[in-house]
């Protein structure tokens, strides 16, 4: 099998499995694809430790890399999921937050492996990019005031309500 091209290499403490099972089961057109373990002892494990875990979300590739608590996730990187009902938004959320992760603002949580993520409705970027700078302006003053995004907010503040 050939490499993809670009493969996302994101960096766990030692529970890459358990972050590619999560998002294996927890997003559509994702997997767990494949665990590699070291061939022999290393700085901070042994023979036999998953190393590495390939695995894809969303349709992108990733490769989770068990390399020890040096270089912790922060918001300078993250995914961004967009959603389309207030039903998917809620799903993609209530999963990443219930599973041990923290919620932030407009948008952005973070799951327990600190990896984060911001669950954007279409209908947010729509205002966002609307060409009419008061639908920009109420679209975004409506999501500074979110953690969650509500699409119904997000849709009234759009049209001036």
């Amino acid at each position: 099998m050939t490499a993809p091209p670009l493969t996302l290499c994101l960096w766990y403490n030692a529970d890459a499995e358990a972050a590619a099972r999560f998002y294996a089961a927890t997003f559509p057109d994702s997997s767990l694809d494949a665990i590699h373990r070291a061939p022999g002892d290393f700085p901070g494990g042994a023979a036999g430790t998953v190393l590495t875990v390939e695995f894809t979300v969303l349709g992108a590739p990733c490769i989770g890399l068990n390399g020890g608590p040096q270089f912790p996730h922060t918001e300078a990187f993250s995914f961004q999921v967009a959603t389309d009902t207030q039903e998917e938004t809620d799903r993609y959320w209530n999963a990443i937050v219930g599973n041990g992760g923290a919620e932030s603002a407009c948008g952005w949580c973070k799951d327990k492996w600190g990896l984060n993520w911001q669950i954007t409705p279409r209908v947010l970027s729509a205002g966002m990019s609307d060409p009419d700078p008061d639908v920009r302006a109420r679209v975004f003053a409506a999501m500074m005031t979110m953690r969650k995004i509500d699409h119904a907010a997000i849709e009234a503040a759009a049209k001036g309500n």
